[in-house]
């Protein structure tokens, strides 16, 4: 990130012959995103032609979302359509204060987002089952607390699992846990049970004593976990039990695998439930929506990506709308 300086790296003009590629005509490209040299290339458009402008964030005025600034870019159009919903959740400029000086709406793309989270958060068609992995605990507190109250079932995976297990009393030998969030996770039980959210952690797990490609392992009982050894996926009755559930469920929200699913043998687990979401969906019996940038390298190597409903390329924003955060990028157009 460019940090609100000019860093010629960063500039956006690479882009142009790939856009225009993507749009099949000559793309125009101005040197700065307002005064003059933004101007002139304006004033200077044909109809039907189309100008990229230069990185807003070589101007620190875009990340503060300076008045004076969002005036600036508005100047150059007559309409604002936001089309990133992966810079929704900043209110910078570009995203949100010229949303309030200009007529505006949202891109197809964004559309095709925020209707898609509608139908899996919003109002979703029932039971819901949302998949939530990652290495910790404490970088999505927001997200499980939001989710217990929204979803029937929450599947917890990953590291952030062993953290759940461990504030129940199991042993995790050496694997990725917080012990420090024992009372945070154990809140969250807690707060799920009284919600009437089912949320389902690993009964049999993985093990190895390396961490690494094909590294002997073992599956055990959850209460059996070597102390000399890791938990690097869920085991065959874990995987089991998720796709029982799935069989059920009419909406699923996935953010994260349920083990390291980059090593091999350790996708089992994460591979073989999105097996069963991609045939659910393709059935027409499920709503499948997922993001996050484990999720979507998860889904690709599974082979499966052209197999939900939806797949988010979006990951704060993504992450914040999960956690029922207010999106600026989103509220200036609906404004």
């Amino acid at each position: 990130r460019p940090k609100g300086k000019r860093v010629p790296e960063l500039s956006l003009k690479p882009l142009v012959p790939a856009l225009e590629a993507a749009l099949d005509m000559p793309v125009m490209f101005a040197d700065d995103c307002i005064g003059p040299p933004a101007k002139q290339a304006v004033a200077a458009l044909k109809p039907g032609q189309v100008l990229l402008l230069e990185n807003t964030r070589f101007h620190p005025e875009e990340t503060e979302n300076d008045p004076q600034f969002a005036a600036a870019l508005a100047a150059l159009g007559d309409v604002y359509v936001n089309d990133a919903f992966s810079a929704a959740h900043r209110a910078h400029a570009s995203t949100e204060g010229i949303a309030r000086l200009l007529p505006s709406c949202a891109g197809r793309l964004m559309q095709a987002e925020l209707s898609a989270l509608e139908a899996a958060l919003g109002d979703p068609k029932r039971p819901v089952v949302a998949v939530v992995g990652g290495a910790k605990v404490s970088t999505k507190l927001d997200l499980l607390g939001n989710l217990v109250t929204k979803v029937d079932h929450l599947v917890i995976g990953g590291g952030m699992a062993n953290t759940f297990l461990a504030a129940q009393g199991y042993g995790v030998g050496k694997s990725l846990c917080e012990h420090d969030m024992a009372d945070t996770a154990r809140d969250i039980l807690d707060k799920a049970k009284a919600a009437n959210c089912e949320i389902i952690l690993p009964v049999d797990i993985v093990v190895a004593r390396e961490f690494k490609e094909n590294a002997p392992h073992e599956t055990v009982p959850v209460d059996a976990c070597p102390q000399d050894a890791m938990i690097l996926d869920a085991g065959d009755q874990t995987v089991a039990r998720i796709n029982a559930v799935l069989e059920h469920a009419r909406t699923l929200v996935m953010n994260g695998p349920l083990g390291v699913f980059e090593m091999h043998p350790f996708e089992r687990a994460t591979f073989a439930m999105i097996d069963t979401i991609a045939r659910l969906t393709r059935a027409g019996d499920l709503v499948s929506v997922a993001g996050g940038g484990d999720t979507v390298a998860a889904i690709n190597a599974s082979g499966h990506v052209g197999d939900f409903t939806y797949i988010s390329t979006a990951g704060g924003a993504f992450l914040e709308w999960m956690e029922g955060k207010t999106l600026p990028g989103v509220a200036a157009l609906e404004g």
